[in-house]
């Protein structure tokens, strides 16, 4: 189960894009502490909008046609359903940055033998990897950066419609540990406005960009509505994938990072990153699932 603190709020109307301003970064903890019993509660969370991938359910021989039109030699194992409980990932030593502070994790605690697709920034907007999201019924998580994915939302929430959560990975997508706290806030709180805006979310998972932050970047993450800051153990380009562990193998909960990229920075197209991936996971004996459906 996962645990969510709502803040008091007068309004849930979107706010204009990037104009939400922190006070002061230094009284956050204080804020934190005197506010929290006062009008804060605490709720499960469900999964980031409650929908499955359209038409989840398919036979054995529409899975099989589907991958072999995608170029697969087998349909990708299915996922078993996730837990009736969300698990809590805790940050390992090598990641903390502090006490009290949301988790950093690279793998979900799970014994199942699936791992998670997350896909980052937003600069290729290709609707065949739609077509093909849709087709082989693929979950996977966009984390959007806005000076990548603003040029074309509505490819997003075309994405968003076939069941992909949308979460937060910032305005600019700068080195965060390069930043003030205030500037910080400005590049996660001004992207929590932009995709309640243009996709109607409210993110609760935070990507650092690059992987890198602070104590600071987790304080002002948290503030802005992040519960988790999910990192990666591999890394998936349309020719290889890169493992951080020297068995380079995939181990249960691992979590899969990509990026919405094409021809111009891979030399090919999207679906070749999703076809790989897709043959890795499923010759390993692995099923991709849904990282919002079990955290």
């Amino acid at each position: 189960m996962h645990l969510i603190r709502r803040p008091c709020r007068g309004s849930s109307a979107p706010r204009p894009r990037g104009h939400r301003r922190r006070h002061t970064a230094r009284l956050l903890p204080l804020l934190l502490v005197l506010t929290a019993g006062a009008c804060s509660t605490w709720e499960p969370r469900d999964s980031e909008d409650g929908r499955a991938l359209a038409g989840t359910a398919s036979t054995l021989q529409q899975r099989t046609a589907a991958a072999k039109k995608w170029g697969l030699d087998r349909a990708p194992l299915e996922a078993p359903p996730p837990p009736k409980e969300k698990l809590r990932p805790e940050t390992p030593e090598s990641l903390d940055r502090g006490p009290d502070l949301i988790p950093v994790f690279s793998r979900v605690p799970t014994t199942d033998k699936v791992v998670f697709l997350t896909v980052d920034d937003g600069a290729a907007k290709d609707h065949s990897f739609l077509d093909m999201v849709r087709e082989l019924k693929v979950p996977l998580s966009a984390f959007l950066t806005d000076e990548s994915a603003a040029s074309d939302y509505g490819y997003f929430r075309d994405l968003h419609e076939l069941g992909v959560p949308v979460q937060n990975h910032t305005l600019t997508h700068p080195q965060m540990t390069t930043l003030t706290a205030d500037e910080q806030y400005d590049e996660i709180c001004g992207q929590q406005d932009v995709l309640e805006e243009e996709i109607g979310v409210q993110p609760w998972l935070f990507r650092p960009p690059f992987g890198d932050y602070d104590e600071d970047t987790l304080i002002v993450a948290e503030e802005c509505g992040a519960r988790a800051a999910p990192l990666w153990s591999e890394e998936a380009f349309p020719d290889r994938m890169e493992y951080s562990r020297d068995d380079a193998k995939l181990h249960p909960g691992d979590i899969i990072l990509s990026h919405f990229n094409g021809p111009h920075t891979w030399g090919a197209p999207i679906t070749d990153m999703l076809r790989l991936v897709l043959r890795e996971v499923t010759e390993q004996g692995f099923a991709l699932a849904r990282l919002e459906d079990y955290i």
